[in-house]
């Protein structure tokens, strides 16, 4: 008869594929899960699955929306003139967060790396060139994690949109060199975001 592989293990297994989860957190929210009652349970199955089946990046941003434009690219109050350029929707919520920010983003999903094979054609980079044809935008605000990878990514844009006669600025860093913009508290955003600088 062949062997069979415990559930538990299979479910333990999956949750340390996740980012930033070990052996030992993997199993805590495995556990923890089976402390559920099935109510509780097929909710949380639920919320993967919904979200996994209805979320998807909006028309315009890229940022993650259950519609077709998301909530900040569809308000009339937003300053339709600046963007912001970020490597993940939760880079958005970090500078949302701050209240400081109140123009348009754009999420690369991504960030070049050779040493990853990952490439412009891998990023959402020509969606966002497709958003500059008009004279609408005025200014692009680079938004990358400080980093060799952030640091190439914001190079290889700016050098794609100042052509075009748009400021290019870089969020000014005391944030952390090697850092997430999504781990920075809301003070340190807010001041590289009113420091930001051209490049």
């Amino acid at each position: 008869m062949p062997y069979k592989v415990n559930p538990l293990d299979i479910l333990i297994e999956q949750f340390r594929k996740l980012p930033g989860i070990g052996a030992k957190s993997a199993q805590k929210i495995a556990f923890h899960i089976m402390r559920m009652t099935d109510e509780e349970a097929l909710a949380f199955t639920k919320a993967i699955t919904d979200a996994k089946h209805d979320v998807h990046p909006c028309g315009v941003c890229q940022n993650l929306t259950d519609k077709p434009v998301c909530r900040i690219c569809e308000n009339p109050k937003r300053d339709h003139s600046v963007i912001c350029v970020v490597a993940e929707p939760s880079d958005v919520l970090a500078i949302e967060k701050t209240n400081e920010y109140n123009g348009l983003y754009h999420v690369l999903h991504g960030l070049l790396s050779p040493a990853e094979n990952i490439g412009p054609a891998d990023i959402r980079i020509k969606e966002l060139l497709e958003r500059l044809r008009g004279d609408e935008v005025k200014e692009i605000i680079l938004a990358t994690n400080p980093t060799v990878e952030g640091d190439a990514t914001s190079i290889y844009l700016s050098k794609l949109i100042k052509p075009l006669g748009i400021s290019v600025t870089r969020l000014a860093f005391g944030l952390p060199v090697g850092g997430d913009l999504e781990y920075a508290d809301e003070l340190t955003l807010m001041k590289a975001m009113e420091n930001r600088r051209e490049i």
